[in-house]
């Protein structure tokens, strides 16, 4: 009998009020038994710091794409080798649209970019970003190209709004991403 291999998951955290549901997300991986390696945007450490997911992960977290890699290898390609899933949570209508363009101007970004496994995106935003055109066009291209968009939730937003817009509870995203590693297991 062979044994199963310990899930891999990196974790991106983008600049979103819901920064601090993250770490209570990396917790709940953890307890799944998961490994979680965490790469946090510059925005993101305004709101919750790093401390906080080494803590949790007991890893280094990555902010910059020139932090000393763990190896000779790139930090984002290492990391995006390493991912059996990349979920970005909270992922800000701004990391959307430069995954849907590409673009690769940071470590998550970058491992994005280089990352092969599913990916999961738990949007957190302001109700009328959510709703707005370019950002409903984002998020479809997103979901053509076969990423799983988490549902916003609805109710009452940092910015003191109402609406669409809140990051998923932790609980819900981590039964997404569950689903996403069995399948991936599977080769469905």
């Amino acid at each position: 009998m062979t044994a199963r291999k310990t899930p891999e998951i990196v974790l991106g955290v983008s600049g979103s009020i819901a920064a601090y549901k993250a770490a209570e997300l990396a917790r709940l991986m953890i307890h799944a038994g998961w490994g979680v390696s965490v790469i946090m945007t510059r925005s993101a450490t305004r709101l919750v710091g790093p401390l906080t997911f080494q803590t949790l992960t007991r890893r280094s977290v990555t902010v910059d794409l020139f932090d000393e890699p763990e190896s000779w290898t790139p930090e984002h390609v290492a990391l995006a080798d390493r991912a059996d899933a990349l979920v970005i949570a909270p992922c800000t209508a701004n990391v959307i649209a430069k995954l849907v363009s590409g673009l690769a101007d940071d470590a998550l970004t970058s491992t994005a970019l280089a990352c092969t496994a599913p990916l999961v995106v738990a949007p957190a935003m302001n109700v009328h970003m959510w709703e707005h055109p370019a950002t409903r066009a984002n998020v479809a291209v997103l979901q053509q190209r076969g990423a799983i968009v988490v549902d916003v939730g609805t109710g009452d937003l940092a910015c003191g709004y109402q609406g669409q817009g809140r990051m998923a509870e932790p609980m819900q995203i981590i039964k997404v991403v569950t689903d996403a590693l069995q399948r991936k297991h599977s080769g469905a």
